[in-house]
């Protein structure tokens, strides 16, 4: 029998480094090769965000061919679904933290107990957004600067996806769990089978197909809720009936105020920079509303392709948190930098080449979901500008995340402070409505305030301050 080459004995070294972190089957990262440790858990993680990014990108393409309006009305919903994501993330974030702690110090009660309370406060919070998105979703549609034409015939939409955030909610929320637990495996698979619902239902529910009749743009949300309620409950029953690190039990279950407290004090700082982030991402909106429905939906294709590469990039940035909570709960904090500057200049590598993609291949990439002339120039302009921007906040978004890993989840929030609302939107509105630029003023605005904010996170990380943080 002949013996393997050498490059094809790599190759398979590399398939069984490949099976093992889909599966999940390792799941100690305070020791060993940190490379080892980056690549196992960025690899279920770079596919859950490919998965969820998949979300945005398959309704943008169905929902394309319904017209601007309805490609409008998605732009207009989505930065009021920002806010959801914004505490979805902020309280996943600090669920990250907290487990990944108690992870690294062996405290698997601890870890257990922690989610459940965790799934508790996202269950409070998002039935409040639920009661106001039904009774009041034109009125917010119309605040954003809708006109009463697209509000009357598809704020439907905007109804279903303000009044089923739960699921949203909580598949944020759980997978914060897994990911803090070292289990991105369950994570990511939650998100394929979410995906593949939603990939099914879409054009089925969009156009009708056979006894479905045709929901139209309306549905368009009703599949992503489907598919994301499904996710969830994959989700739960690993939580309950999962052989991981992570399983919750009678035990549990009970309500512990304090440990929710502890999870709001950490989660409203990252709910807070994701807010800011967020809020700002809303001014846009109402700033490119000035002018028109096609700078609105050409935006609105360009930010949704932005983020179908960005939410892989953030697979590595949640990596990097995962490894620094685990880490400084083992008490090893100079691995826990170690592992943050080898992802981050991974991440880098990435992002550089996915703008070389963007900025040569534009137009081909936006004339793909949208082929009205002034909706794919303003797409286009959008995603060349903005990506310049990548190689920048390809560190931003590691260091950032790491910080919040380590329980620091203050700097993050001055650092969106002051980046996104006295930089960012102040500069918008100057270049694009006072120096006149337009749309390509508002661009040209989100890629030079990514940049900066992605430069002073680099210099604070090198303080160290992050590393004495307690949770």
């Amino acid at each position: 029998m002949e013996r393997p080459t050498p490059g094809t004995s790599r190759i398979i070294r590399f398939m069984r480094l490949l099976k093992t972190a889909v599966t999940g089957e390792e799941k100690e990262f305070t020791t060993g090769s940190i490379n080892r440790a980056i690549f196992m858990l960025s690899i279920p993680m770079i596919l859950e965000m490919i998965m969820e990014s998949l979300f945005a990108v398959v309704d943008v393409f169905f929902v394309g061919k319904l017209g601007v309006q309805a490609v409008a009305t998605v732009g207009l919903t989505e930065s009021m679904l920002t806010i959801i994501y914004s505490v979805g993330i902020g309280l996943s974030m600090a669920a990250t933290a907290v487990v990944a702690r108690r992870v690294g110090e062996k405290n698997a009660d601890g870890a257990a107990h922690t989610a459940m309370q965790a799934i508790y406060l996202s269950l409070g919070i998002s039935l409040v957004i639920s009661i106001v998105g039904f009774f009041y979703a034109k009125e917010l549609l119309l605040l954003m600067g809708a006109e009463q034409e697209l509000v009357d015939n598809h704020y439907r939409y905007t109804q279903i996806m303000l009044a089923s955030n739960v699921v949203i909610m909580l598949l944020f929320m759980i997978n914060g769990i897994f990911r803090g637990a070292g289990d991105a495996s369950i994570a990511m698979r939650s998100l394929w089978l979410a995906n593949l619902l939603n990939i099914i239902l879409c054009p089925m529910l969009i156009n009708g197909w056979g006894p479905v009749p045709a929901f139209g743009l309306t549905g368009a949300a009703l599949a992503t809720t489907i598919g994301r309620g499904t996710g969830v409950l994959y989700q739960l029953y690993h939580l309950a009936k999962g052989k991981g690190i992570l399983r919750i039990a009678r035990k549990h279950v009970a309500l512990d105020i304090p440990v929710i407290g502890n999870l709001i004090k950490i989660g409203t700082g990252g709910t807070a920079q994701f807010l800011i982030a967020s809020a700002s991402w809303i001014f846009l909106i109402r700033i490119l509303s000035h002018f028109g429905n096609d700078a609105l939906a050409g935006y609105t294709i360009a930010i949704r392709v932005v983020v179908f590469a960005i939410l892989p990039a953030w697979g590595m940035a949640n990596a990097a948190a995962t490894l620094v909570g685990q880490n400084l709960g083992a008490q090893q904090p100079e691995r826990a930098e170690t592992s943050v500057w080898r992802t981050a200049f991974y991440n880098m590598l990435f992002l550089g080449f996915i703008t070389l993609v963007f900025f040569f291949g534009a137009h081909n990439i936006i004339s793909f979901f949208n082929s009205e002339p002034e909706v794919t120039r303003y797409g286009t302009l959008c995603l060349r500008i903005v990506c310049l921007g990548y190689v920048f906040y390809a560190y931003g978004m590691v260091i950032s995340q790491s910080f919040n890993g380590a329980g620091d989840t203050r700097t993050p929030t001055i650092l969106n402070l002051f980046g996104f609302w006295l930089f960012q939107i102040p500069l918008a509105y100057v270049m694009a409505i006072v120096l006149k630029a337009g749309p390509e003023g508002v661009f040209w605005a989100i890629s030079i305030a990514e940049s900066c904010i992605a430069i002073a996170a680099i210099l604070l990380f090198r303080r160290g301050a992050w590393k004495k943080v307690q949770v």
